[in-house]
């Protein structure tokens, strides 16, 4: 794709990449961010990779203004880092914050089209289940666990969107200040349906575009059976909280009425 950088309203763009063991990935995600879309900023927010990739991280802070790097001590997860690099940019005055994995399997070339959706909505996902989506070199186990955890999320919890799971995406600020993000405690897949499912009951609009999802070609995966353990019970514990106050409003309804 050629270089391109959209129009829009909405404040400068941090692109927040997560890492942890990520040497062999991270300059050629960065280099690619910044390619794709020159306006944005980067901040890559090293998990104390031992490794080197916070390192390598400082070496391209130091080359490029528009990268800038948020060390923390320890592997604390997914959803920690995000928080750590959402408020990290929200200090700064960002007006659109971005979630990125470091391991290309989120294709910065796409982000043009994330950032064209938000001139019309409050929050984008990168869907890889809506029409024109697509997943690369996934096993058709993986993409059955994932297309199942998504229904499973739809019908759970009553939301309509196609990739809830899905970690790659684009915010306005004003979501994020909303939903109070930092009390957010889970990790993986659930944090990201934590994060849809209270912007879409905070009457924030969602939308979805089509992204092409490409497995990792170096390093290791971070997916782990225990992530998605917590997220089936933690949306079906959300699941079923949210039936009971539908039951309860109901209830107060009729003797309202009655």
């Amino acid at each position: 794709m050629t270089e391109e950088s959209p129009d829009h309203d909405f404040g400068r763009v941090l692109v927040v990449i997560p890492t942890y063991n990520e040497r062999d990935n991270v300059e050629g995600i960065v280099e690619r961010v910044t390619r794709s879309v020159p306006d944005a900023n980067a901040l890559i927010v090293d998990d104390g990779s031992p490794d080197g990739t916070g390192k390598i991280a400082d070496e391209l802070a130091t080359g490029d203004p528009r990268v800038h790097v948020l060390h923390r001590t320890g592997k604390a997860g997914l959803g920690a880092a995000y928080i750590a690099g959402f408020s990290w940019g929200l200090q700064r005055d960002y007006g659109v914050l971005v979630e990125m994995d470091a391991d290309g399997s989120h294709a910065p070339e796409q982000l043009p089209s994330l950032l064209r959706a938000l001139r019309h909505a409050d929050l984008v996902l990168g869907s890889r289940w809506v029409s024109g989506g697509t997943v690369v070199n996934w096993p058709k186990s993986r993409e059955m666990i994932s297309r199942a955890g998504n229904l499973y999320t739809r019908v759970a919890l009553g939301v309509n969107l196609r990739d809830a799971t899905g970690g790659y995406r684009a915010y306005r600020r004003t979501v994020l200040e909303a939903v109070d993000y930092r009390d957010v405690a889970s990790q993986g897949y659930c944090f990201q349906v934590d994060l849809a499912w209270r912007a879409s009951r905070a009457g924030f609009r969602v939308v979805e575009v089509p992204i092409t999802f490409a497995d990792r070609e170096r390093g290791e995966s971070k997916m782990s059976g225990a992530i998605v353990r917590e997220a089936l019970w933690r949306v079906t514990q959300w699941g079923a909280r949210h039936r009971a106050d539908q039951v309860r409003r109901l209830v107060r309804r009729g003797n309202l009425s009655g």
